[in-house]
C-alpha cells in the first residue's frame, strides 16, 4: 500500500487494517518458523505497511494537539 492511499483512508478504517496486517504478519512469521513461507518478500511489505499506517496515524494525533 502506497503512502498517499494510507493518507486517504479514515482513522478508523486504518486502525482495521492495522489489526488485520498485524494479524498476517504473525500468521507469516508462524509460516517461516515452519519452512512453509513461499513468498518470503511478503513479510516486508507487510511491516513496512504497518510502519506506514502508525506513521500517519500519529501525524494525525499529533496535528489533533
Amino acid at each position: 500500500m502506497k503512502a498517499k492511499d494510507v493518507k486517504a483512508k479514515t482513522n478508523d478504517e486504518l486502525n482495521a487494517e492495522l489489526e488485520q496486517l498485524t494479524k498476517e504478519v504473525f500468521n507469516l512469521r508462524f509460516q517461516k518458523a515452519s519452512g512453509q513461507l513461499e513468498n518470503t518478500a511478503r513479510v516486508r511489505d507487510v511491516r513496512r505497511t504497518i510502519a506506514r499506517i502508525k506513521s500517519v496515524l500519529g501525524e494525525r494525533k499529533r496535528a489533533a494537539s
